[in-house]
């Protein structure tokens, strides 16, 4: 299967909802070769940043996941090749 290289940012605006998303990236550690969990105290959310390579399949599935939980959003960029 063709692998991607990627960066996905993901913010999590309600911290009730950050154990979800750990273990959804706990599932999917396998194509996450860098991860930076910053909390912005200020505007009370946390920036994830996330460095991803594996099959444009999972990438998609994770990123789905994620998107799916109540106040978070999710955004990536992915390698053409």
């Amino acid at each position: 299967m063709d692998k991607r290289l990627g960066v996905i940012g993901i913010i999590v605006e309600d911290i009730r909802n950050a154990q979800e998303v750990n273990q959804i990236l706990h599932n999917f550690s396998d194509i996450i070769v860098g991860r930076m969990g910053i909390p912005h105290k200020e505007r009370q959310v946390s920036v994830i940043s996330l460095i991803v390579d594996g099959p444009m399949d999972s990438i998609s599935a994770m990123t789905g996941k994620l998107g799916n939980i109540k106040s978070v959003s999710v955004k990536s960029a992915i390698s053409k090749k």
